[in-house]
């Protein structure tokens, strides 16, 4: 039997989108204006966008914030299956 990895469908390969999601009660840093920030992950990296002016954020995972090569620049994160 295959084991196919959750974010792939029906192992046909296309991955499934990230569920987005708004966090409540919070201000954009930007525009200050509130309960317009999403959050979503997308390649184990979180991401935080605002829908009124377009604010963008990328935090990577905190294991790779504490790593010795924390100030190179990330290009992905290698997981095998």
């Amino acid at each position: 039997m295959e084991v196919v990895p959750a974010q792939y469908q029906a192992g046909k390969g296309t991955k499934v989108k990230a569920k987005k999601r708004f966090i409540a009660g919070a201000s954009c840093p930007q525009c200050s204006q509130q309960d317009t920030l999403r959050w979503w992950i997308d390649n184990n990296i979180e991401l935080v966008e605002c829908v009124d002016c377009d604010y963008t954020e990328q935090r990577k995972p905190q294991s790779v914030e504490k790593n010795q090569h924390s100030e190179q620049e990330m290009i992905g994160i290698f997981k095998p299956e």
